[in-house]
């Protein structure tokens, strides 16, 4: 075992990140860490890579073990160059590492210049460089805290095969869904303050959490109808006897008090549109360059309302230029960008919009709309918030106080709210949990508009892109139709580009079984309306024979065979007892079979 954290609890103020968890990290061990935003992941990294105290619990590493820890937002010194920041980060407890090691990483991240001063570098550009420092380090633990945002696809692709081949001992946070499939060999979900450990990659993951959900759901409706049943059996009083059993009693206590199984909360999305005309946006023949390098190079395009764009190519080649020439915000060299009168364009960017961190949640959306018009009704600002997850605490909570997760959805929320009825998204995948990811998926194939997206998540363009726009050096714009895995059979190959880069093809999902229609049998039915007359009358039974049990108390001859006698009776009703559970249960379900019809 090379690290191990147990009984760990974490409160930040009234909220508890961690409630007594534990897990555990053995060699070879590659561990997914995954939940919905807001709910601890980065706390339970820094915890474990000792750059924060619980508040209760201990973590233990294996002596002798290296920890190397990249964490969300690394602190820099914006007066080192690239390669003096990056040596810096190596942990005086490694041993020495050679800078031609960090400058071959560094330039497989894209950072070529190592002269560059960190204070001119963009927050992706200083990530990749924290990330390029972390994987230097010959360590024997990973703690990484999403490695992948920021990257380009060849880069994750890069990554990807870096991390599937190290030896030691990974933890990471992520939200990219085929590295979770590729890389890992255990997924742990961390919601309400607890630890679920998987140890599968992300697709088992999904199967083994609906197994486990269902164990619960099925756990809950057996407690809630032993839970009628005794009640009904208090209320009534005991028959065949003068006085109920207390240990009947307690039990019943007992179960009463046993918690509910608690699931996440879920992002609920709302068709949010405004009017659109024949007339979208028309690209004609534009080109953008800088300092005399071109990066956007004659290209047209009209943008149709069925469209579902991804866009790719490597950091740095374009892709961010190309959506702010589409959304009016960049003027051309040549050419032109002509935008339809009707169109209302929500523009998710890279950076985020910069929020007033003293401003509270619900002022930021209220101001940009007090209430809003849906296919499902009317809703106001508060009640936009509550389906985005943001409780009436949250919204009443300054966003500086908020996850960068969180004000990431927060500004999401935002873009939405305002009705646009053309969606333009860079990077839309940073810092969104996997549950609101799919949400945002599944809402961005039924929306009436047109949806451009700058992503390097290919799960994400496999699931939303109809055509891929590739990106290349010098402003060539090249047009693929189909999703990101089409694009990637289809374009040409890098002449060094190996085989084993190409990542896994899509997981699929668990195939849904056919839902069968729950009934009850005519015995069944007679056997549910007499059954409560068969309980009493055992309760009787058991009754009696523990009198006649009490009175043979003296004479052996008789008490072997009247125990045996009662013990025989208690086995028929706790039979007995589980099948009216059954029974009462297959009724609910289809009583609420039989109303959602």
């Amino acid at each position: 075992m090379l690290l191990s954290a147990e009984h760990i609890s974490k409160n930040y103020g009234t909220k508890q990140l961690l409630q007594d968890a534990s897990c555990y990290l053995n060699e070879k061990d590659k561990i997914g860490i995954i939940g919905i935003n807001g709910t601890g992941k980065s706390t339970l990294l820094k915890i474990l890579a000792g750059t924060e105290t619980p508040d209760s619990g201990i973590v233990t590493v294996q002596r002798g073990a290296c920890i190397s820890f990249l964490p969300q937002n690394p602190e820099m010194d914006d007066s080192r160059t690239v390669l003096q920041q990056a040596m810096a980060q190596v942990s005086p407890s490694f041993p020495e590492v050679n800078e031609y090691e960090v400058k071959a990483i560094l330039t497989k991240l894209g950072m070529n210049d190592c002269s560059t001063k960190i204070g001119t570098l963009s927050g992706g550009q200083k990530k990749r460089v924290a990330l390029a420092a972390t994987l230097s380090c010959p360590a024997d633990i990973l703690i990484l805290d999403e490695p992948t945002n920021h990257l380009d696809s060849e880069m994750v692709m890069w990554l990807e095969d870096r991390l599937a081949r190290f030896t030691g001992g990974l933890i990471m946070v992520t939200h990219d869904r085929y590295f979770l499939e590729r890389v890992v060999n255990h997924i742990t979900e961390l919601s309400h303050g607890k630890l679920y450990t998987y140890e599968a990659n992300y697709s088992k993951y999904l199967q083994m959490r609906m197994e486990r959900q269902d164990m619960e759901q099925a756990g809950e409706r057996k407690r809630q109808a032993f839970l009628r049943r005794e009640y009904q059996w208090i209320m009534r009083g005991a028959r065949a006897r003068g006085t109920k059993s207390r240990g009947r009693i307690e039990k019943y206590n007992a179960v009463r008090e046993q918690a509910a199984p608690v699931t996440d909360g879920q992002v609920q999305m709302v068709t949010m549109s405004s009017r659109l005309g024949k007339k979208l946006i028309e690209l004609s023949d534009v080109s953008k360059s800088f300092d005399g390098s071109c990066v956007v190079s004659h290209f047209s395009y009209n943008v149709k309302r069925s469209d579902r764009i991804g866009i790719v190519g490597r950091n740095g080649a374009g892709k961010s230029t190309l959506m702010n020439l589409i959304a009016g915000r960049l003027q051309p060299d040549t050419g032109k960008v002509d935008i339809g009168s009707t169109v209302k364009i929500g523009y998710f960017t890279q950076e985020g919009k910069e929020m007033d961190s003293s401003q509270l949640v619900y002022d930021y959306i209220s101001e940009i709309a007090g209430e809003v018009k849906t296919a499902e009704g009317t809703f106001s600002a508060a009640q936009m918030l509550e389906r985005f997850l943001f409780t009436s605490d949250l919204q009443y909570t300054p966003i500086g106080r908020l996850s960068g997760g969180e004000r990431r959805r927060l500004y999401l929320l935002g873009i939405l709210v305002s009705a646009p009825n053309i969606l333009l998204l860079d990077e839309p995948t940073n810092d969104l949990d996997i549950a609101t990811l799919t949400i945002l998926e599944n809402y961005l194939t039924s929306f009436a508009g047109a949806v451009i997206a700058v992503s390097h998540d290919r799960y994400f363009l496999d699931k939303v892109a109809g055509s891929i726009f590739e990106v290349a050096d010098g402003g060539d714009i090249t047009c693929y139709n189909g999703s990101f895995s089409d694009y990637l059979e289809k374009r040409p190959a890098p002449p060094t580009e190996k085989k084993e880069h190409q990542p896994a093809g899509k997981p699929k999902p668990r195939a849904a079984d056919k839902p069968q229609q729950l009934k009850m049998s005519f015995s069944e039915q007679h056997e549910l309306k007499t059954i409560d007359d068969e309980v009493a009358a055992l309760e009787g039974k058991v009754h009696a024979k523990e009198k006649e049990v009490e009175a043979a108390a003296s004479d052996y001859t008789r008490l072997v065979p009247l125990t045996q006698e009662l013990e025989d009776l208690k086995q028929q009703l706790d039979e007995k007892n589980d099948r009216w559970l059954y029974l009462n249960d297959l009724a609910e379900r289809i009583g609420a079979q039989n109303t959602e019809k």
